[in-house]
C-alpha cells in the first residue's frame, strides 16, 4: 500500500434516482492507479456507518448499479463501490481477485477518511465475495463482512464454470492445476485465521452461478477456527432473488450489520 491509497482525485456529480441520497463518480488512487468508483452519501449532515459495495462480474458484467447503492445508502450508510482497476475508464489491467484486492483495500481507505464516515462493513456480491473476504482479512477492525452468493474458492469457480475458463487463465496466467499457488493466493478459504470480523453468509440453495457449496465451504471453514458466523439459506432461490424478498433481505442484512 502506498500512503495516498483511498485518496480522492476527482468528484463528480451522478444523477440520482433518490432526491436524499447523493450520487458520485469517485476517481481515487489505488496502488499507483487511478482507479474509479461511486459513492452514495445521504444528504445532510451527521455521521453513517460506511458500507463497501464490492461488485461482482467482470468487465460490463455485474457493473455497479446507481439504484443499488441508494438501496444501500437509504438505510443509513455512506456506500462506496469501487469498479476495479482497467474498469469504466479506471486505469490498469483488470485482475480476478488478484492484484485488484487492492482496489478494494483503497476503497476501505477512502471510507476510513471520510468526516462523516464511523464504522466500515464490508459487502460482496458474486465475485466481490472473494474481494470482501480478502478485504475484512487485510482489515481486523471492519465492523462486519456479508456475502451474498458470493464466491469463497476460486478452484471451485474454475471448476463449475466453463464459460470462465478462458477469462481465468488470461487474467490468472493458466489453470489450477499448473498455477495452483495463484488460486491459492486468490482463495480466502486458505487464509481464514487471520479473519477476526463477525461474517454473514447469504446465499440461494439453487444458484446455478456460484453454487451453495462456496457457502458451505466458507461456513465449514469458519466454524472449524471457532469463528463468528451467521448463515442465511434460502432453499428456493438462485443467484438472483425476487425483488420483494431482495428488498427484505437487504434490510434484514444492513441491520444485522448495525447489530455488530
Amino acid at each position: 500500500m502506498t500512503h495516498d491509497d483511498g485518496q480522492i482525485m476527482m468528484k463528480q456529480k451522478f444523477p440520482s434516482p433518490n432526491p436524499t441520497i447523493e450520487l458520485s463518480i469517485v476517481t481515487y488512487y489505488s496502488d499507483g492507479l487511478k482507479v474509479k468508483g461511486m459513492l452514495a452519501e445521504p444528504k445532510g449532515e451527521g455521521t453513517y456507518d460506511g458500507f463497501l459495495y464490492l461488485r461482482g462480474g467482470i468487465k460490463n458484467v455485474g457493473k455497479v448499479r446507481p439504484g443499488r447503492l441508494v438501496q444501500f445508502a437509504s438505510e443509513g450508510f455512506i456506500v462506496f463501490a469501487p469498479f476495479y482497476r482497467g474498469n469504466q475508464g479506471g486505469e490498469g489491467n483488470e485482475d480476478f481477485a488478484g492484484e485488484d484486492r487492492k482496489d478494494a483495500f483503497s476503497a476501505f481507505e477512502l471510507l476510513r477518511t471520510h468526516p462523516r464516515v464511523s464504522k466500515i462493513h464490508i459487502f460482496g456480491f458474486s465475485r466481490g465475495g472473494v474481494m470482501a473476504l480478502l478485504t475484512a482479512i487485510h482489515f481486523p477492525e471492519a465492523a462486519s463482512v456479508v456475502t451474498w452468493g458470493g464466491v469463497t474458492d476460486m478452484f471451485l469457480t474454475y471448476v463449475e464454470r466453463k464459460d470462465l475458463r478462458r477469462m481465468m487463465k488470461r487474467v490468472i496466467g493458466g489453470t489450477p492445476t499448473k498455477f495452483p499457488d495463484r488460486y491459492r493466493y486468490r482463495t480466502p478459504l486458505f487464509h481464514l485465521e487471520k479473519l477476526e470480523v463477525p461474517t454473514l453468509i447469504i446465499h440461494g440453495v439453487k444458484d446455478q452461478n456460484v453454487s451453495i457449496d462456496h457457502a458451505y465451504r466458507l461456513e465449514k471453514r469458519l466454524k472449524v477456527l471457532d469463528k463468528k458466523v451467521e448463515t442465511w439459506y434460502f432453499d428456493s432461490f438462485t443467484h438472483y432473488f425476487p425483488p420483494l424478498i431482495n428488498r427484505e433481505v437487504v434490510r434484514d442484512l444492513t441491520k444485522w450489520m448495525k447489530n455488530q
